[in-house]
């Protein structure tokens, strides 16, 4: 289903509610790391992972309505090892770049048998086997990896990501701090470090960790979008919508961002502008459903009943198929309220 660009302007009687939106639309299994390590659950919010060595991008944090951009980061020398194991580890970097997961996990078990205290080959590892979504393994790689090399500070943020992840805060906090205090520059630990906090309701701090994630990694739009989310808990609308915008300058496919923005712009009755903002957050993901959610409060304030019809039950079908059963209910519930055409 598109939507068109050619919507009409709108006429508004009432007020309606509109979907939350937050990073991540799935649930993960309960996970338990062994012994020495904090216990891991399912979390809302899915953090950035940073990337390995050589070309070794991360794109496994990519989500269905999200498309995340891995952050480039430098990475600590590496020390003189072995010959069979950095073999192994290159190798495991080239399998990486022929999309061959499979054989690149296995090549950095290799490199980690033949010298385990080679810190690289276990933080590849972990990113490696998070990209295949075994994140118990991989947080156990990245553990590992500091335990070997105290001062290398993304094996730091990438555990704290998995930890944040698998939704234990307290112990993502701390490994995040230890990447920060490693790396004050390192921009992705201050959004993991903002997520976790936002979650844990410091929301003055976690303001402080997104601004400061936004001045040390300015291409990624992730950082503002989290930032507009409180403000809009706040009830600071024009920095949220300030927010929302940088987002969108940086990412200008960013439906979650375009959503919110015409949500602010629905409230505020700027309708033909609202419109807009649901009409590009539709095009950024075809199967966004609260873009046609939004779309369709539109059209029943402009009272456009068929136009109404057509995109909540789009948007029905959506929630429905996407396992969200509340807003499909919401938007059912909605639907039985137009008049018959």
């Amino acid at each position: 289903m598109n939507l068109s660009n050619n919507w009409k302007r709108i006429c508004f009687k009432i007020k309606q509610d509109f979907p939350q939106t937050s990073l991540t639309f799935f649930n993960r299994k309960r996970l338990n790391f062994r012994l020495s390590h904090p216990a891991i659950s399912p979390s809302r919010h899915l953090p950035i992972f940073t990337i390995g060595l050589s070309l070794l991008l991360f794109n496994g944090a990519t989500l269905s309505a999200v498309a995340i951009e891995p952050l480039a980061q430098s990475l600590p020398a590496l020390k003189p090892t072995q010959p069979a194991a950095l073999e192994q580890l290159n190798q495991g970097l080239a399998l990486i770049e022929q999309g061959k997961l499979p054989d690149a996990i296995a090549a950095f078990q290799r490199a980690a048998e033949l010298n385990p205290q080679l810190a690289p080959a276990h933080y590849n590892l972990g990113l490696a086997l998070r990209q295949a979504g075994q994140l118990q393994a991989s947080a156990d790689a990245f553990y590992r990896a500091t335990q070997i090399d105290s001062s290398f500070a993304m094996a730091y943020a990438n555990l704290g990501a998995a930890l944040l992840e698998g939704n234990n805060l307290p112990q993502a906090r701390e490994y995040l701090s230890r990447a920060l205090e490693l790396e004050p520059n390192l921009g992705v630990a201050h959004y993991n470090y903002g997520l976790v906090l936002s979650q844990l309701g410091e929301q003055e701090k976690a303001i402080t960790a997104f601004k400061s994630a936004m001045q040390f990694s300015t291409n990624a739009p992730e950082p503002a979008y989290h930032l507009g989310l409180i403000y809009l808990q706040q009830s600071k609308v024009n920095e949220a919508k300030k927010s929302f915008e940088q987002a969108i300058k940086i990412n200008s496919k960013y439906p979650e961002a375009h959503y919110n923005l015409g949500s602010i712009l629905f409230n505020e009755g700027n309708f033909d502008a609202a419109l807009e903002a649901f009409r590009k957050a539709a095009q950024s993901n075809s199967n966004y459903a609260n873009a046609y959610y939004g779309a369709g409060l539109v059209f029943v304030r402009q009272n456009r009943w068929s136009d109404a019809q057509e995109v909540l039950q789009y948007a029905k079908d959506l929630y429905s198929s996407q396992g969200n059963t509340q807003w499909a209910r919401q938007a059912e519930e909605l639907l039985n309220q137009l008049p018959s055409s």
